[in-house]
């Protein structure tokens, strides 16, 4: 994705957002892209995989979000991830966001409670790699709370974010993710939850059945309150789509991505999934080289070993 300059007419949509159109991936059938006013739904073949959020939701104009994906779905096509839980209604399927944002000592909003914070979409689109769909996405986040000598929300920061949903194998689908952070202001800091969780950053809330399971190559992992040390991917499993059928969804952080990719978030009910990046300690955002986030989400059916899933994570790039 070209990286836009910032005075970019913001409200500018392509003209393929005006209508209703299913397009089939040249050279790989199977992966079809509809577009909408709404977002982008992915199809493999006659089974739904996601779908991109491009339109502002909110309840009663409250924990208003775009940019995230929800649903994703299973390989049966059962729905995997939520949005708008009771328990938590500033959750949203697979999304990446801070509480804290800083420009100097400036506090803007707060990306993952949805307050005072807005993401505005400036260019989207499709293409493919091969047999690799990609979705891409250009968003500046902007705040009430920072604003130009016109009184106008000014844009602080361009994230450039592409999703690659690769063909389905046998008994898996892998999802990937890379997020382009590039700062529009100097001294602009992000940072997770300023307490001793440190959440923050690329997150899934995702239905989380009563015999929910967490594994990551150093073993079997058991959630705490605060950030659990536990390797570089966590496998989180059990009977997510059919109770007599386990499958799981294995969230891994790429060996490139910045920052510990140890530290985990991890709940057994009533919460999301997070790979925490920064932590509590909030960190800049270069206005020259972007920070780039990596992430892969591996969703299967039946069993994956740890030693199946190190083999995938070793091959990603």
């Amino acid at each position: 994705m070209t990286k836009l300059n910032y005075n970019y007419k913001l409200n500018y949509y392509r003209p393929y957002f005006l209508g209703f159109l299913i397009l089939p991936l040249f050279g790989f059938a199977q992966l079809t892209f509809t577009k909408s006013e709404a977002g982008i739904h992915i199809k493999d073949g006659e089974e739904s995989v996601l779908f991109y959020q491009k339109q502002t939701k909110s309840i009663n104009g409250e924990f208003s979000r775009k940019n995230y994906i929800h649903p994703i779905h299973g390989l049966d096509g059962s729905v995997l991830t939520e949005d708008f839980p009771a328990d938590h209604p500033h959750h949203r399927g697979v999304f990446w966001a801070w509480h804290q944002i800083f420009i100097g000592n400036t506090k803007l909003g707060d990306s993952w409670e949805c307050r005072d914070f807005s993401w505005n979409i400036s260019d989207i689109g499709c293409s493919e790699d091969g047999d690799i769909l990609k979705l891409m996405a250009a968003t500046y986040w902007q705040s009430p709370l920072w604003l130009d000598q016109e009184g106008n929300q000014k844009p602080f920061l361009l994230e450039n974010t592409t999703i690659s949903i690769y063909p389905r194998k046998i008994n898996y689908r892998i999802i990937g993710f890379e997020i382009s952070l590039l700062a529009l202001e100097k001294n602009l800091k992000i940072g997770g939850s300023d307490d001793e969780k440190g959440y923050g950053g690329f997150s899934v809330r995702m239905k989380i059945p009563e015999d929910v399971q967490f594994t990551s190559n150093k073993g079997k992992v058991v959630p705490e309150n605060n950030a659990v040390e536990a390797g570089k991917w966590m496998n989180i499993f059990g009977s997510l789509t059919n109770k007599e059928i386990s499958s799981g969804i294995a969230i891994l952080s790429h060996q490139d991505s910045p920052g510990d990719k140890a530290n985990w978030i991890l709940r057994e009910k009533e919460s999301m999934q997070n790979c925490v990046y920064p932590g509590r300690k909030p960190v800049f955002v270069s206005t020259k080289d972007p920070t780039i986030l990596k992430y892969s989400l591996l969703i299967y059916e039946g069993t994956m070993t740890a030693q199946d899933i190190q083999t995938i994570y070793k091959e990603l790039k």
